[in-house]
């Protein structure tokens, strides 16, 4: 094994960049005679002849130009490196990642972004949409930074955080005739088109069972996947829906009329922390951001937005 250090590519690198030992001795805040000194050393270590020397000018040879094509290349990962090392203790980058239901990578977390965004330009957030059983794993694994469920208590492994409580709402496209409403009963879904999340999805089940309960029965016009692609559906007039909140709210600038129910079918938001990953600063602030994003929506849900 060569045992040559970084100092003596560092050298030879410099001589190669000033074309002589006096310049890279100027570079490196040095002696010219240490660079002539630990540039020979550097040869005998590899085995190269690097530079053919005459009058006190020093040429680089073959070997020299061939070695110098591969330290250009590894230098720049070197600088790389330090520059993010230098980021990193002056707080100007971090890079977290967030997995989280799908729902939350087209409302909340876009907003929450945003606002990392403003007030860290070095933030880096990498979101992951996984669907429940995926993500609860992930989440106990200790994969990500930060996680975001609809569930109440954390995953094994992980502790929870409640950032918003609220209930589902039925969306409308503007002008329909239960517009003129401003809380909607179970009777008031009688024999409308409603548009439906999948049948196995468990707010479509809480839903149906309360409406079948009550004797109520709809038409069913159109199902679809997601809480977006309801409330995309709803606002090019094909129906009504029940939807979750966040999503309703990211609607409503969109056409979409929001009405709360006189029944309740809880929804949440829960922030999720892995017990076993270290909290850094980037993390606290993430957090802290999502409270204060999910505070904002818990206003505009009280103050009857997109009603």
């Amino acid at each position: 094994m060569m045992n040559f250090s970084f100092r003596h590519v560092e050298i030879f690198s410099a001589v190669m960049s000033t074309g002589s030992a006096t310049a890279a001795a100027a570079l490196l805040h040095t002696s010219q005679p240490t660079i002539s000194r630990e540039l020979s050393r550097f040869e005998k270590l590899t085995g190269l002849v690097l530079f053919e020397r005459s009058g006190g000018k020093l040429a680089p040879t073959e070997q020299a130009l061939m070695l110098y094509d591969e330290v250009q290349r590894s230098y720049v990962g070197l600088q790389r490196i330090a520059s993010t090392a230098d980021a990193i203790r002056n707080h100007r980058q971090w890079q977290l990642s967030v997995a989280c239901l799908p729902a939350f990578s087209h409302n909340l977390l876009p907003q929450a972004c945003r606002q990392l965004q403003l007030r860290h330009p070095g933030m880096q957030v990498s979101i992951t949409p996984l669907e429940a059983p995926g993500l609860q794993e992930a989440l106990s694994a200790q994969r990500y930074h930060l996680g975001l469920t609809e569930d109440s208590e954390a995953p094994p492994g992980a502790s929870g955080e409640i950032l918003l409580q609220a209930d589902l709402v039925a969306v409308m496209p503007e002008g329909h005739v239960l517009c003129r409403h401003t809380v909607l009963e179970l009777a008031d879904f009688d024999g409308v088109d409603f548009v439906c999340l999948a049948p196995e999805d468990p707010y479509r089940l809480k839903t149906d069972s309360l409406l079948r309960d009550a004797g109520v029965t709809r038409r069913l016009a159109v199902e679809t996947h997601s809480a977006g692609a309801v409330c995309a559906t709803v606002a090019l007039g094909a129906g009504i829906a029940i939807v979750n909140p966040l999503t309703a709210l990211e609607y409503a600038a969109r056409g979409v009329q929001i009405r709360p129910l006189a029944f309740s079918v809880p929804y949440t938001v829960c922030l999720v922390t892995p017990s076993h990953r270290p909290a850094s600063a980037g993390v606290l602030r993430c957090a802290e951001i999502l409270r204060e994003t999910c505070r904002a929506m818990q206003a505009r849900l009280s103050m009857g937005e997109g009603g």
